[in-house]
């Protein structure tokens, strides 16, 4: 019978014979997706008078959320920040490999770079929805090079650059496109910063903020003319201090305009991070936690020599160094290596799913054990060893719905 067409015109798929992941158990249950949203079957019975349009058999396959990672610069020897005539398979290769740890979509991220590298590539990567193929791109997650010499970090030094008069025109020599760019991150104390924070945000391009010297009321300026996330919490930017937090003040500050939120990147590799600080950000806010690997080129290798960009890495043990430096420069962990280390850090056992739709790629999903949808806007999605599609498919690895952005909490 079809759905109730006064409720909504879409149509409402079931999927049958499928294990779910809820309460930390594997259950056999089936699933209703109406626009990628699951539903409540009781609610789509009772309220809706409705029923399936579509049937899929999953097999015993299992649905479960996948994971997104929204900073990551490489991975089994490509470096998404070197240009070259076939960044475009270097992204698919990599897309490929993180489907085996989990990841479903993901934003390739360039560091500081010279223009002649954003303009070679930027244009030959389009955001697109994932399959068996590999993970979905959400779009590029360019990291500098507007950001601090004082917390440059990995970044090269002679890449730097500070906003001239006009602000975004200045953005746009240097990057030369925004199509297919999700996330910029700047530093907030950059003078004529707040202006381009403000136009981007307009785009709907997200902005965070790190690599970044800039006091708590510079930040607060910031996610009040549109900034919403922040880079790589704790790592590249002022240390907390009791009387001017910084950054890290955004957390619990009450400068946040009414509605708004903001979400924080956390490196959980084991060696960015301290667990006692991961403790510290995610007990004060725990909604806003956002996991990523920072992954560099040396992911998935054996220690060596490897790229950043333009610098040059040495992999130490689990450590990657700036050569000849002790100067951390991303990481050589996937996503479900830090889901676990994040876990066996916090103690958390359940984290719930929390969906929105106001902010492209701006709330993402780290861990799940529940798929239920706790009601609001937005989607919550099942997925599983493949990557999402725009219709729901089946295969080997089981089912993925058309992606959306989602937060743990």
């Amino acid at each position: 019978m079809p759905s109730n067409k006064s409720v909504s015109d879409a149509p409402i798929t079931q999927f049958i014979n499928c294990r779910i992941l809820r309460d930390n158990e594997l259950q056999r249950e089936d699933l209703w997706v109406r626009e990628g949203r699951i539903l409540d079957p009781e609610k789509l019975f009772f309220d809706e008078q409705g029923y399936a349009d579509k049937r899929v058999d999953c097999e015993g396959s299992i649905i479960a959320p996948g994971f997104i990672d929204v900073q990551i610069n490489g991975g089994y020897g490509i470096d998404f920040s070197q240009a070259s005539e076939d960044v475009s398979d270097g992204v698919s290769f990599v897309a490929k490999k993180i489907l085996e740890h989990g990841v479903t979509s993901f934003c390739p991220t360039l560091v500081t770079s010279p223009p002649e590298v954003y303009h070679k590539v930027l244009p030959q990567v389009k955001v697109h929805d994932g399959g068996p193929h590999g993970a979905g791109v959400l779009g590029f997650h360019l990291e500098g090079p507007f950001i601090s010499a004082e917390k440059k970090g990995a970044h090269p030094e002679k890449y730097l650059r500070t906003f001239k008069s006009g602000g975004l025109e200045h953005l746009m020599e240097v990057y030369g496109s925004l199509d297919d760019v999700a996330i910029v991150t700047l530093a907030p104390e950059l003078p004529g910063s707040q202006s381009v924070v403000r136009e981007l945000s307009q785009r709907g391009i997200t902005v965070s903020l790190g690599h970044s010297a800039a006091d708590l009321s510079q930040a607060e300026e910031a996610v009040q003319q549109g900034a919403s996330f922040i880079t790589h919490l704790f790592n590249a930017m002022l240390p907390f201090h009791h009387r001017d937090p910084g950054i890290v003040g955004l957390l619990t500050s009450d400068g946040i305009p009414a509605g708004r939120a903001v979400y924080y990147g956390m490196i959980a590799d084991g060696i960015h991070t301290n667990p006692a600080a991961l403790r510290i950000a995610h007990r004060a806010h725990p909604s806003g936690l956002v996991l990523v690997t920072d992954a560099i080129t040396a992911m998935g290798l054996p220690p060596g020599r490897h790229t950043l960009g333009q610098q040059v890495i040495e992999i130490q043990g689990l450590h990657a160094y700036v050569a000849g430096t002790k100067t951390l420069s991303g990481s050589i962990a996937t996503m479900d290596m830090c889901v676990r280390h994040f876990k066996q850090a916090s103690g958390e056992t359940r984290l719930l799913w929390r969906c929105r739709s106001d902010h492209h790629c701006s709330s993402l999903p780290v861990l799940s054990s529940r798929l239920q949808c706790p009601g609001g806007s937005g989607s919550c999605l099942p997925a599983s060893g493949s990557a999402s599609g725009n219709q729901p498919q089946k295969g080997k690895a089981g089912l993925r719905l058309r992606r959306r952005p989602c937060s743990a909490r």
